[in-house]
């Protein structure tokens, strides 16, 4: 960065960094070449991250600036909705001084992950962004590079160690890093997310290198607008934002939660096309009631217990008023891994006033669905003929529940209240019943059904015969061989879905689903188990991961403009969800598709969403393309390298 002392003097060719391109341009008898330009305040904060003159557009050298590069020819990047995200065409009308000037070039552009290719780059890139004798002299393509990294990943052992290689290669090439996990989504996903992500949580203040988000603790009260704007990407479209009170099924790890921000936004842009600058994880550190954390000294966050009552309402409410004004009304805001108690409460409060959703509540409950919904092909009825048992009843378990009995009753049309008696759930106390009404939470009282007391879930199995058993609990080994073997006794195909996350906490394994049942179980899981042999027989058990849905929302909601998000839009994303799933799929005993083809799912997921947008009038981005599925497609980031001139 160099500053400007003259009308002319930013032509000078002596000025170190500056592209060949810009150099010879000032040799032409036109109008002064374009440029990059940062407007600083009187207080040296930047107002405006970049102005671009638009004409002479195609010369400026900096390939920091995403209008001068030439798309791949593989890439199918059309530059967003109506170039939503700003990358593709130069800021037009800012008012800007011309005080400094950014060219990226030479060594800072080999350390800019946004646009470092490595030894991607070829001859003529070296020579115009002054690459030469930084870089060996070889030029290999992209496929070469992700062939490569894919054989540097398979040499280690230890999960960890792929997760943090995962993420020293975000940090130094972007785009490569969403190549190779698009390329390899099966085998890297649960290296980004879960399961290994859990354990990258709880050892991130060990591993931390440098921060991928925003760290808003008690410290910021008052000034979270001023934080927000120090973030240096300004056209946000999706937030992630946790409190880290419930990560996964390991509990409080304060502001170690990080990891789930940054590996959910990490699959928004591989499974669902969202741009990796439209993202923004955030990490609302209010304390911590770990003692083994607050002991720890590598812990990174606030040494002190969870704030709780009017002090955390309004640290969130001040976070969710700055939002919205510094990036409007079309931000949707997911909510992750926040307790019971406030995760409820600050889905119903702001849901009507802001473009929210709750994974754990909203996204799981539509991956289940979608589940359910194609398990019907192979064991029968509809859903209103089955009766389901829970394990758990926090926010994955009631979500789940309501969902089912909102689709219930729009299939019946029966009323919500008649919908739900299908429905059982177990606490920690057992079998959820009326005579329990008064110790219940709010969110657990639609759902106390006349019954005498149960006390665990082996005699709730038999005495309320489910069809489906679903494990939300966060509690693993607890779907036992007599379980399992009850579960078989009442039913010809008894569906088992043991939810939870990471594997460590799964209700039970796919292996002792297949055995305790004889092999006649209709299974999935939350976290990943590979293929089991029973009888001479292989069993290839899915996966109910909550990234078939959550990457397809948040596209369809970007794409058609919506302003709030509707339960109908979830029982679209479930609907299309449960259409991929083919019967090649089903004869393997599989509810959900391969994830290999995850993207065309999510194109057709954020179709639907968008196409109930419309109709609910919810949409603010008219008129409404002809084809959705073709236009979300269009719509979708390709991490292909670009060819800087």
């Amino acid at each position: 960065m160099f500053s400007l002392g003259g009308s002319c003097s930013y032509l000078n060719s002596s000025f170190y960094g500056v592209s060949k391109s810009l150099v010879q341009c000032t040799h032409n008898k036109v109008s002064p070449p374009p440029m990059a330009v940062a407007s600083l305040s009187s207080n040296n904060r930047q107002v405006d991250e970049t102005a671009v003159s638009k004409q002479n557009a195609s010369h400026i050298p900096s390939a920091s600036l995403s209008s001068t590069v030439e798309k791949d020819s593989k890439s199918s990047v059309c530059g967003g909705v109506e170039d939503v995200y700003g990358e593709d065409s130069a800021t037009e009308d800012q008012f800007i001084t011309p005080w400094t000037v950014t060219v990226a070039s030479g060594y800072p552009l080999l350390r800019d992950p946004h646009y470092n290719k490595g030894l991607a780059f070829n001859g003529k890139e070296r020579d115009a962004h002054f690459l030469r004798g930084l870089l060996p002299p070889v030029v290999i393509s992209q496929d070469l590079q992700v062939k490569k990294m894919m054989r540097s990943m398979r040499q280690y052992q230890v999960p960890l160690q792929r997760y943090m290689a995962m993420m020293e290669l975000q940090e130094r090439n972007e785009r490569l890093f969403y190549k190779l996990l698009i390329e390899n989504v099966e085998e890297l996903l649960p290296v980004v997310y879960t399961p290994t992500v859990g354990e990258a949580c709880q050892k991130y203040g060990s591993i931390f290198r440098q921060p991928q988000g925003l760290f808003i603790s008690l410290k910021e009260k008052g000034r979270i607008l001023e934080v927000l704007k120090n973030w240096p990407e300004k056209k946000i479209q999706v937030i992630v934002v946790t409190d880290g009170e419930r990560i996964l099924g390991l509990g409080d790890l304060g502001c170690q939660g990080m990891g789930i921000p940054i590996g959910k936004l990490s699959l928004y842009t591989a499974l669902g096309g969202i741009r990796p600058s439209a993202c923004l994880p955030v990490t609302i550190d209010v304390g911590t009631n770990n003692e083994q954390l607050l002991n720890d000294e590598f812990y990174i966050g606030l040494r002190r217990k969870r704030a709780t009552g009017q002090e955390y309402a309004e640290l969130m409410e001040e976070f969710m008023s700055a939002v919205k004004q510094n990036y409007g009304e079309k931000v949707l805001i997911q909510f992750e891994d926040f307790a019971n108690h406030n995760a409820f409460d600050l889905l119903s409060k702001y849901s009507s006033t802001h473009l929210v959703f709750n994974d754990d509540i909203q996204g799981t409950a539509a991956v289940v669905l979608s589940g359910l919904m194609a398990s019907l092909n192979l064991v029968g009825g509809t859903l209103s003929e089955h009766t389901f048992l829970f394990l758990g009843a926090g926010e994955a378990g009631t979500g789940i529940a309501e969902l089912i009995a909102i689709e219930m009753s729009k299939q019946t049309g029966a009323p919500l209240e008649e919908s739900r008696k299908k429905i059982w759930l177990v606490d920690s106390k057992g079998l959820i019943v009326k005579s329990r009404m008064d110790s219940l939470q709010h969110f657990k009282r639609p759902w106390a059904h006349e019954h005498e007391p149960v006390k665990n879930l082996l005699d709730a199995v038999k005495a309320i015969r489910p069809t489906v058993l679903i494990g939300s609990s966060g509690a693993g080994q607890t779907f036992t061989e007599e379980v399992v073997q009850a579960m078989s006794s009442y039913n010809k195909k008894p569906v088992i879905l043991a939810l939870s996350n990471p594997t460590s906490q799964s209700e039970c394994t796919a292996e002792e689903a297949y055995k305790w049942s004889e092999g006649r179980a209709v299974f999935a899981s939350g976290s990943p188990f590979g293929p089991v042999e029973y009888n001479g027989k292989v069993y290839v058990s899915g996966q109910a991961n909550n990234a078939y849905v959550f990457p397809g929302l948040g596209l369809g909601l970007i794409i058609s403009g919506a302003i709030r998000v509707h339960d109908d839009m979830l029982l679209a994303a479930s609907e299309a969800l449960a259409e991929q799933v083919s019967q090649e799929n089903l004869d393997k005993g599989l509810i959900y598709p391969p994830f290999a083809n995850i993207r065309n799912i999510s194109a057709q997921i954020a179709a639907r969403v968008a196409a109930k947008a419309y109709e609910l009038g919810l949409a603010t981005r008219l008129p409404p393309p002809e084809n959705l599925v073709e236009y979300a497609e269009s719509c979708m980031y390709s991490p292909n390298y670009r060819n800087y001139h």
